[in-house]
């Protein structure tokens, strides 16, 4: 076995997350061990999958644990049936993504309408988990499709969301404006007794520019004209909930999360919202892996200058930083600045695009474009400490 000049062997750790569209946080980890084997076959590669809280953080807390999985049929964002799977961990902790219940993959492009979409499936999820009698359940919001405020799921946990005259209205965001009475006497007595946390990366407030409808209407489904009213439907909704539970909402942050499911869990579960990273590097106790490791690749789907404020490779990078450790970023593609990534941890971006080509080239050619990557990421490595063992010499 080949082994470096500096006599032992290489320990290289993999903690990227997924290239969303295109490739898991697994087959991205396996694409670029495929490179790095070109230059070090020899090299140990360690590959944590690694989520934010949204598409992944399920199985990057599962596989880290030793946990188990849970499938359950639930209502999909368009009221269709769905197969969605939930974690559990040491017996006690459960980890949801609702992107499973009620997320944007669920649907058709054609269909992405946050008007009608509802979290309802979601609550299915959360009422399916207190069902193995868990302490804590723990909730991705990532990659919604939904703009109701977290009221569908407060339905589907035993909530009645009553228009004037007594009945109940229906699901989706649209249902909002017939809503006049909040009856909580038959929610899910289990929540008392169970905590609820939430992950997420995202900071919004429940309504106006920086709202839920306004930031993130659009990539559901809604046009310019739709999001005065959408917006509209989340500050009623959201008022009322400020009343019924005497507590602020609607310019809180975080609570625009997920089509404002962060307020919905605030309100209806007492949830309490947490840097999605932050809590799943503890979980996977990323730590503990890199600490002897010689180099660190991490990555993302896009990678600029917004991608310090709560990203997964951001997360890694600090925590390598702390061991004073390289870090290279492999991504599907960069922003034209980079100065607040490469002041935060990361030491070289690469993309994996080599040549002119359309996105969704990109994406038909993502494992061999990450094993280039890879492969340069090493080759880097390895030129960096020849330069550094040279200049010793010298000096």
């Amino acid at each position: 076995m080949e082994l470096l000049e500096w006599g032992g062997t290489l320990k290289i750790v993999v903690a990227s997350d997924s290239f969303k569209g295109s490739a898991s946080t697994f087959e991205i980890s396996d694409y670029i061990e495929k490179g790095i084997r070109r230059v070090q076959p020899d090299a140990i590669v360690l590959k944590i999958p690694l989520a934010d809280g949204g598409e992944g953080t399920v199985d990057a807390i599962v596989t880290a644990t030793n946990g188990n999985y849970v499938t359950k049929e639930v209502t999909g964002p368009l009221g269709q049936k769905v197969k969605a799977k939930f974690g559990i961990i040491n017996e006690k902790v459960a980890i949801i993504e609702m992107a499973e219940a009620s997320g944007l993959t669920l649907i058709k492009d054609e269909e992405r309408n946050p008007f009608k979409t509802t979290t309802f499936g979601t609550g299915e999820l959360i009422k399916a988990a207190l069902d193995y009698g868990v302490d804590e359940v723990v909730i991705g919001i990532g990659g919604s499709a939904t703009n109701d405020g977290g009221a569908g799921m407060a339905q589907a946990l035993g909530v009645s969301l009553k228009d004037r005259n007594g009945n109940e209205i229906g699901y989706g965001a649209e249902s909002l404006e017939k809503l006049s009475m909040i009856d909580i006497t038959k929610i899910d007595p289990r929540l008392q007794s169970t905590k609820i946390t939430v992950l997420s990366d995202v900071t919004n407030p429940l309504c106006g520019e920086n709202g839920a409808s306004y930031i993130y209407g659009p990539q559901k489904g809604a046009t310019q004209d739709d999001l005065e009213t959408l917006d509209n439907l989340l500050r009623k909704f959201g008022n009322k909930l400020e009343r019924e539970f005497q507590i602020n909402l609607v310019n809180r942050q975080g609570s625009g999360a997920a089509g404002g499911l962060g307020a919905g869990l605030m309100a209806f579960c007492d949830a309490k919202i947490y840097s999605g990273i932050e809590r799943i590097l503890s979980y996977i106790k990323l730590e503990d892996h890199i600490k002897d490791a010689d180099l660190v690749i991490t990555g993302e789907g896009r990678m600029d200058n917004q991608s310090v404020n709560g990203k997964a490779p951001l997360g890694v990078a600090k925590i390598a930083k702390m061991y004073h450790l390289p870090v290279v970023a492999i991504v599907g593609s960069e922003g034209n600045q980079l100065e607040n990534v490469y002041n935060n941890g990361i030491d070289l971006v690469l993309d994996i695009v080599n040549k002119p080509m359309t996105l969704q080239d990109a994406m038909d050619n993502v494992r061999e474009l990450t094993a280039n990557a890879g492969e340069k990421a090493i080759r880097a490595f390895r030129l960096g400490f020849r330069v550094n063992h040279m200049k010793e010499e010298i000096l």
